[in-house]
């Protein structure tokens, strides 16, 4: 077990709040909240590794977040059946405060669907590896959560980048996919329906090429398309569509030991992202591939400081190396640690090592 895999459970664990949170980026002002796709990831890992306490707080933190926010759902959803606009009020916001509260300023948008899918699915990782039923506070939040999505799905909505609003994401209707599927298993749940007009839009729609897209619309792939076999399995990793995308993500994404988010991206410059390489590395040990994934998984732990912190991104060749410097002058250094980064790593480090 490295020094690394040690440190990455101390920094998690340190910046879990009391009530169970986990603060995205401690040290970057603009990600000291909780978001739920970043928490459901971090969940997952704490599960991986036997901390089921840590995981269990987050998602008692969570449910109640949602619980507290039951009639924006039902109200959302009700104007959604009627074919009704809905406003900024009627969404559940996607990062909220350690407390629970919505979190304020900066404009961050908030329609956005995958996280609160991706929620559904660590739930339903959460109650098979730690062994324990589903709460009733837990279920009803997992109910209100899937009406939303249920209802939502087919809406352009940001994406997991928190861009791009006015499109349909292939990787959020993995993420939905994934969570509606979890919860026909804990809650007996039918999504029937839903899960077949999810692939079959997904198999119709975002397809270019032979191969999975970004988005409805473009043949530019997304690294986040790995999400599609893994973890939500909306496709299997050997699927014809699958390789390919994955072949188009390493020539496309990968010009490093890193992979970056996409082409175009010019975050920070567009740098290598910690959580995508554990990403493909644990796509790869899915697939077999353990030379691939323990290369993944060295060049991560080669991006710790000295202090074993793992920052979001490493600056190394950018896409657009003209927007590095705005983005250090406008929010400073790059988020480091990132415990979607350190999360990432942990479930990397057990597909590989045990």
């Amino acid at each position: 077990m490295t020094e690394l895999f040690q440190r990455s459970l101390q920094i998690i664990l340190a910046n879990q709040t009391p009530g169970g949170a986990y603060i995205a980026g401690p040290g970057f002002p603009s990600y000291r909240y909780c978001w739920f796709r970043d928490g459901s990831f971090t969940a997952y890992a704490m599960d991986l590794v036997g901390k089921h306490d840590s995981s269990e707080r987050f998602h008692d933190w969570a449910a109640a977040t949602i619980n507290a926010r039951a009639e924006v759902v039902k109200r959302s959803v009700d104007k959604a059946r009627r074919d009704e606009p809905l406003t900024a009020a009627d969404y559940l916001h996607t990062r909220y405060a350690p407390d629970g509260g919505e979190a304020q300023g900066e404009g961050w948008p908030n329609f956005q669907l995958d996280g609160f899918g991706t929620w559904l699915w660590a739930l339903g990782e959460h109650q098979q590896l730690g062994g324990r039923s589903l709460p009733k506070a837990w279920s009803r939040a997992a109910e209100l959560v899937s009406d939303y999505v249920t209802v939502l799905w087919s809406r352009p909505c940001f994406d997991c980048w928190e861009e791009f609003p006015d499109r349909v994401h292939a990787y959020t209707l993995a993420a939905i996919y994934g969570g509606l599927r979890a919860d026909e298993r804990m809650r007996r749940a039918d999504h029937r329906a839903t899960l077949e007009l999810l692939a079959h839009v997904l198999r119709s729609r975002a397809v270019a090429d032979g191969h999975f897209v970004k988005f409805i619309g473009t043949a530019e792939v997304d690294a986040n398309l790995l999400g599609l076999a893994t973890p939500f399995g909306v496709v299997e990793t050997e699927d014809p569509a699958m390789l390919a995308t994955v072949q188009r993500i390493e020539s496309d994404l990968q010009r490093g030991g890193g992979l970056h988010r996409y082409r175009a991206d010019s975050y920070y410059g567009g740098g290598e992202w910690i959580l995508l390489t554990g990403w493909l590395g644990w796509h790869f040990a899915q697939r077999g591939e353990r030379d691939k994934a323990e290369a993944a998984l060295r060049w991560i732990e080669a991006q710790a400081d000295a202090d074993g912190q793992l920052p979001e991104q490493v600056p190394v060749n950018l896409n657009d190396p003209a927007h590095y410097a705005p983005w250090r002058e406008r929010w400073g250094d790059i988020a480091r640690p990132l415990l979607w980064s350190h999360a990432k790593y942990l479930i990397l480090h057990r597909a590989v090592r045990g």
